[in-house]
Parts: structure tokens; sequence; C-alpha cells
């Protein structure tokens, strides 16, 4: 247990072209050496890609990407008497966005591809429509969740 200050959540401030906190937080999420221009340039690119290639809004898929890919329960590990044990535990809604943005991140940077506006643009689609890499990480944290329910009661 830490004994230092507990860490104050920052105010997100909304995006200047689509006035949303989410699209602010991919902004940041994609953020590399201090460069928000380009991050806010890749970002406004992969949503332009997602609006041609879908029917509805932008701003909407993103929405229900990362609605998709955010996870319900997750595993943290505890010490029990000398053993330690992946206990379940429910994830707030802010901890399960900010896990969706990073696993939407991180996937769309390891796909193959040209340009990062367009591995993202891809990454959100598919988040969207129930499968790509970040709905099976998803899924997995589910899986390991369900499989370590007898270690429920360590709940702190």
């Amino acid at each position: 247990m830490s004994r230092r200050n507990i860490a104050k959540r920052r105010n997100i401030k909304p995006d200047s072209i689509y006035h949303s906190k989410l699209v602010s937080m991919l902004i940041s999420r994609i953020l590399e050496n201090g460069k928000k221009s380009i991050a806010e340039r890749i970002v406004y690119m992969a949503m332009s890609i997602v609006k041609e290639k879908s029917t509805s809004e932008a701003l909407y898929i993103l929405e229900k990407a990362i609605r998709n890919a955010t996870p319900l329960v997750e595993v943290k590990a505890r010490r029990v008497g000398g053993s330690t044990y992946q206990v379940p535990i429910e994830v707030r809604a802010y901890r399960g966005t900010n896990l969706a943005l990073r696993w939407i991140t991180r996937f769309a940077k390891e796909r193959s591809g040209k340009d990062m506006a367009t591995k993202l643009a891809n990454e959100i689609i598919d988040a969207a429509n129930e499968n790509g890499n970040s709905i099976r990480k998803r899924e997995e944290t589910h899986r390991m969740a369900e499989a370590n329910k007898a270690f429920a009661h360590y709940r702190y």
C-alpha cells in the first residue's frame, strides 16, 4: 500500500474538432515524444478514414469500438500467505475506457500497414464490428477472470 498522496485525476479537455473527451484521450495515447500536432493529425486522419469506410458518423463508431473493447472484469495479483493468487475484480468505468484505448492503440501500432492513421482506423472499425485484436484481448481478460473465480473471496 502506497503511503504517498493519492494521484489527482486531471480534468480532460475535449478536442477541437469533435469536442469529445474520448478523442482527446485517444490523441494522448497516440502521442510520442511530445509531438501532439502529429498525434492529432494521425487521429483526425483515422477518423476521416473511418467515416469514409462506414455509413455512420466516425465519433459514433469510435464510441462503439471503445464500448466493445472495454473489459468488465480483470485479474489482479494478490499475495495471501506466501502464495500469489490472480483475484478477479470488477473494472471501474474510467479504467475500462483507458484499457480499451490502450489496447486499441497498441494493436493498431502492431498491425502491418503503411501509415499509422490507416492502421488505427482499421483497428477502430474492427473493434466496432466485434472482432480484431483489442476484442480478443478483452475476451482473454474475461476468460482469465472466469478461470480464477474461485479466488474472488480474496478481493480487497
